[in-house]
């Protein structure tokens, strides 16, 4: 294989979807347009642009602020489709028969909002012929580097995303974005390094060094404190329920309530 494929990996698209779930997903986007609710598209169809990996996706992932859910839902409503919160504060659904897109407004630990930035910076990207907009990769690696789950790990597809993107990312507002939580970009990188030694470079080296020195500067913290529930809903139920340790999602450590985390799985 030429090697300039494999150092720039061609945009791929995910395995198309029958007829009818084609038609729901660009009526469905249409009709946000016409509403002039901003999103983006992300999820499988982001992965196979900006990594050229194609595969199977069960929906369409659209990603839009917080405060535009309620308008989103009445807008795919009012076009004839049923719709659903699945997680009031993270994510609900528009669905047409068997077929359904995702809503996202935030992620299931409650860090990562989607703000302007996601609108701002998307680049135009089509759907199955329909010109949208399409997450960038520095959202779609932040969206995806909590989720380390006993029955789902992202961080294969961080690592692909990184190999694809990583010379021409910004990196500096993706260290925004892990602001305060640092040692998790900071893992994501050092296994990029292990699974792929011959392309450390693609990682600038002064964004390992500004990662370890935000690392340096964290002081001890006496309280019991578990923030692994940001990485695993599931993996850290017996240190919150059994070893006294405070769950890191909650206020004021982290940004959910107890009633939002209740509604997730029992972990």
């Amino acid at each position: 294989m030429d090697n300039l494929l494999l150092d720039n990996p061609q945009p791929a698209a995910p395995i198309a979807p029958d007829s009818a779930t084609r038609d729901f997903y660009v009526a469905a986007l249409s009709r946000l347009d016409e509403a002039k609710i901003p999103y983006v598209v992300g999820g499988g169809y982001a992965m196979a642009h900006y990594t050229g990996i194609a595969r199977n996706t069960k929906d369409l992932d659209i990603f839009i602020k917080p405060s535009d859910c309620k308008r989103t839902l009445e807008t795919m409503e009012k076009a004839g489709y049923r719709t659903e919160y699945f997680y009031k504060f993270w994510i609900a659904k528009a669905l047409c028969g068997e077929s359904f897109i995702d809503i996202l407004y935030n992620s299931g630990n409650g860090l990562c909002p989607v703000d302007d930035d996601w609108i701002r910076h998307a680049p135009q990207f089509e759907v199955h012929g329909y010109a949208t907009r399409l997450c960038p990769p520095e959202e779609q690696l932040y969206s995806k580097a909590f989720v380390m789950d006993r029955d789902r790990f992202d961080g294969t597809d961080v690592n692909h995303i990184i190999f694809a993107q990583g010379k021409t990312m910004d990196w500096k507002r993706l260290l925004r974005r892990f602001k305060t939580h640092e040692r998790v970009l900071m893992a994501h990188l050092l296994l990029f390094g292990y699974a792929y030694p011959s392309e450390r470079g693609r990682v600038p080296e002064w964004v390992m060094g500004e990662l370890q020195k935000a690392i340096d500067k964290e002081t001890p913290r006496p309280e019991r404190i578990c923030f692994g529930t940001n990485m695993s809903q599931k993996g850290y139920g017996v240190p919150i329920r059994e070893w006294g340790f405070k769950d890191g999602r909650l206020k004021p450590y982290g940004p959910l309530t107890e009633h939002e985390v209740g509604q997730l799985p029992e972990p």
